[in-house]
């Protein structure tokens, strides 16, 4: 069954073509991108997140194909110089990336300094003109406040989205904070939940909450359940 929010919004179609088919282990080989990519294709995911290293490789298996590369800046905890997130950016673009998911300095947001994020995300934006840039926040180590300022940031300095979590931190995206990043971007930016989402329910809760995109790993078994309340499998 569809999850239902209060006002009445569900989501009910499949939801392939919100999902990031994503893989960020440190162990990731080489075979395991390609059955990634191959997945995306045949699932017909938004866009395959794998680690920078990976990112050539990833765009030449999917070239010719309408599935992204998507890959990260300053992962996992942000706190690299500024002019590291935008070289890693741009030399990911180059090698075909067409997303780019970079973490914010997360002292400067725990220490109120929100002009400092902001400007070093327009930084990042600004290194790769007309690439789509997702702000991950990492949700867990902030309060409403903070949060709600750091979605200002990131659409002032242009970014396309926000993100809840890397998936590497104490928790992950959760119903509350996709919510709350949604009611705040009102719409001027995309909100993508990521962390811990595994299974269609979780998904369809994101969708419904607000969530544009959905990063998982989980991807192939949350369509595969999808197909199957669908009787489509």
């Amino acid at each position: 069954m569809p999850i239902t929010a209060p006002d009445g919004r569900s989501f009910r179609g499949n939801p392939a073509a919100c999902i990031d088919h994503t893989l960020l282990k440190a162990e990731t080989t080489e075979r395991q991108i390609q059955q990634l990519c191959e997945e995306a294709v045949e699932y017909g995911f938004a866009a395959v997140c794998v680690p920078p290293c990976h990112v050539r490789f990833s765009a030449a298996t999917l070239y010719g194909t309408e599935v992204a590369v998507a890959t990260v800046a300053g992962f996992p905890l942000g706190y690299v110089e500024t002019a590291s997130k935008q070289h890693e950016a741009a030399r990911a673009v180059n090698a075909g990336a067409r997303e780019i998911d970079m973490v914010i300095n997360q002292g400067w947001a725990a220490t109120g300094d929100f002009a400092r994020v902001e400007e070093e995300i327009r930084a990042v934006v600004r290194a790769v003109p007309g690439t789509c840039v997702k702000v991950i926040i990492e949700c867990c180590n902030f309060g409403r406040e903070a949060k709600s300022r750091l979605v200002e940031a990131a659409v002032a300095a242009g970014a396309r989205y926000v993100k809840t979590s890397t998936g590497f931190a104490a928790s992950g995206a959760t119903v509350e904070d996709v919510r709350l990043l949604a009611a705040v971007a009102d719409g001027r930016v995309g909100v993508k939940a990521a962390g811990g989402i595994r299974s269609l329910e979780d998904c369809q809760a994101m969708l419904v909450a607000g969530a544009t995109r959905i990063g998982s790993s989980s991807g192939v078994a949350i369509v595969e359940q999808w197909l199957r309340t669908e009787g489509l499998s």
